[in-house]
């Protein structure tokens, strides 16, 4: 027998989720996961919430079978919402972000109540990607389905309704719908009314780390548990891998590379200068009275996956056969000094500052000599100089940072890390747990049932600092030279596309 205590963190993905669970001494006992399918047909890209339900039921029963779970903190993907009708059936498919409906929608909800108004109001800029132009949708297009609904839930709150039977949502999570007011942290009635859909159908608000209930006796049965565990609401995924990295205070930010890069960092309170939100940035409220301002990047990871595939098939192949990382493979290769290469590394587009999707990644200053391990490396600069194109841009609202929480899958690589820490003159941090954002709603769950006395202390011991990147003094320079050169080259760039071609 153990005396050891447990609580778990539920991260729910667009494509799978996981459940992490730690114990009072902060480590991550076991990692439970499984995959749902989205779907991409005929221009529509959707989600089934039954297929999450069945997932998240899946993995909890694994877990409190394994564990005595005390409490579990739940935080999701943003945007995209179910449909609920009197019996708790989900009504529909749900729309990701990325889904083209909602667009007319979305522009005379924005005529009607003001551009400028709706934006400093809810912290981002109109746009379907939102849910209240979604819901907005539905009613008009698929009225018999919206008479049904009397519940809207996202995906924390949908989660946390399945499991306890409590119908509320945090602050930052309800301000993916576009439809939030952040100051206030409360629905926007003028949104809702302007849109022509009853807030009624929404949860309530509350602060991250809100107790929500215990089990119902229903999800006990179906997990075959006897005992309870508390249900505590997170946030949206980004900010509970904010507070998973450890970033509480402006002056910090976290890097999350993965497919895509996004750099959260802290501000004190909301800007109003609405040239933030023309950049693409977007702000929700976050803890102790703060916000997160999220900046991104369309390819972090994703670039040096199309260098893997493209130009490095043949090691790729070889490492797959011996077992070998192909990434930690290709940094071993890559020369020590800075290249005098300039990659401007769009090959999704631009998000922030530019949110150009038409921007094209362009390769300058390639020689006879160059190396495809100097493509490597540029590639990996070019990443890091949009980051500190990002943070001078955000610089009279942030300041200067000081320290950034490298997490995500690039955050394994000692060679990329280094770059960031020369190219952004900053100490760069890597994390010890990989599931920052389970870490952090768990750290939420945890500091909720008392397992620990608050959320710096709990991810002292849930997330470490596993190792620091300091700046070449060397280095630096160089790049900061190259910086010079890198900001011109997106207008540059840009600008060759726009004549007339016969």
């Amino acid at each position: 027998m153990t005396d050891r205590r447990y609580v778990a963190g539920l991260d729910v993905g667009t494509t799978g989720c996981k459940i992490a669970v730690f114990d009072d001494l902060g480590e991550n006992v076991k990692t439970y996961y499984t995959e749902y399918d989205a779907s991409h047909t005929g221009g529509l890209h959707e989600i089934s919430f039954c297929d999450v339900r069945c997932g998240v039921i899946s993995l909890l029963s694994d877990a409190a079978k394994d564990y005595k779970i005390e409490a579990l903190g739940v935080t999701s993907f943003g945007e995209t919402f179910a449909m609920l009708d009197g019996d708790d059936n989900v009504l529909c498919p749900s729309m990701l972000y990325t889904d083209p409906r909602g667009k007319d929608q979305c522009r005379r909800l924005e005529n009607a109540v003001g551009t400028e108004k709706m934006t400093l109001l809810t912290g981002v800029k109109p746009n379907e990607m939102y849910s209240i132009s979604k819901i907005m949708w539905l009613k008009e297009e698929r009225p018999e389905v919206y008479a049904k609904c009397e519940k809207i839930l996202l995906g924390e709150d949908f989660i946390v309704y399945t499991l306890c039977g409590k119908r509320q949502i945090d602050h930052s999570l309800a301000a993916r719908t576009g439809a939030f007011d952040i100051k206030n942290k409360e629905w926007s009635r003028e949104i809702f009314n302007a849109a022509g859909v009853d807030v009624s159908l929404m949860s309530d608000v509350v602060e991250a780390g809100t107790v929500a209930g215990k089990l119902t006796e229903n999800v006990k049965n179906q997990i075959s548990i006897d005992y309870d565990i508390t249900i505590v609401n997170g946030s949206h995924d980004q900010v509970t891998a904010m507070i998973g990295a450890g970033v509480f205070e402006k002056g910090t930010a976290m890097d999350g590379t993965g497919t895509v890069e996004c750099i959260p960092v802290v501000f004190d309170e909301i800007p109003q200068d609405l040239s933030v939100y023309e950049g693409g940035y977007s702000v929700v409220p976050f803890i102790n009275g703060k916000y997160a301002c999220y900046a991104l990047s369309f390819t972090g990871g994703a670039t040096l996956k199309w260098f893997r595939d493209n130009l490095a098939a043949d090691e790729y192949a070889k490492c797959c056969e011996v077992g070998e990382n192909v990434y930690a493979h290709l940094d071993s290769k890559v020369p020590s000094e800075p290249t005098d290469i300039l990659i401007l590394p769009h090959f999704a587009g631009a998000a922030t500052p530019y949110m150009d999707t038409s921007s094209k990644a362009a390769f300058v200053g390639i020689t006879l000599e160059t190396t495809k391990y100097d493509l490597y490396k540029a590639l990996m600069e070019g990443t890091s100089y949009e980051i500190l194109l990002n943070f001078n841009t955000l610089k009279g609202f942030i300041g200067e940072v000081k320290e950034i929480r490298a997490t995500g899958g690039g955050a394994s690589s000692p060679v990329w890390l280094q770059i960031k820490a020369d190219i952004l003159s900053t100490k760069i941090c890597a994390m010890s747990c990989k599931e920052v954002g389970a870490a952090g709603t768990a750290a939420l769950a945890g500091v909720s049932c008392g397992i620990y006395k608050d959320l710096s202390s709990a991810i002292s011991l849930l997330s470490r600092v596993s190792k620091e990147y300091l700046p070449n003094a060397e280095n630096a320079r160089i790049y900061a030279l190259q910086y010079e050169k890198y900001k011109d080259l997106y207008r540059a760039v840009s600008s060759l596309g726009k004549g007339e071609t016969k």
